[in-house]
């Protein structure tokens, strides 16, 4: 069997954060670098998070949805 590309495989919870993220930080018109520095994390995770790597640690997702004055809300599913 052939295996899935990484980036197929990935949640797509993931690749929406990231979407969203990516939107909201363009529409500030920040870049990665400016928007790790406010928010207290690396350039790297901000690559990681906007390209939807599921793995992101918790904490840094919530500084950096903080700094751009975004939530992370749980909702049940449909």
């Amino acid at each position: 069997m052939k295996p899935k590309s990484s980036r197929s495989a990935e949640p797509g919870w993931a690749l929406s954060l990231g979407v969203a993220v990516r939107e909201r930080r363009k529409l500030l018109r920040l870049t990665q670098k400016q928007l790790a520095d406010l928010s207290g994390c690396g350039p790297d995770f901000l690559y990681d998070l906007e390209r939807g790597k599921p793995t992101v640690q918790l904490g840094k997702l919530q500084g950096v949805l903080d700094a751009m004055g975004l939530k992370l809300e749980v909702v049940p599913a449909k």
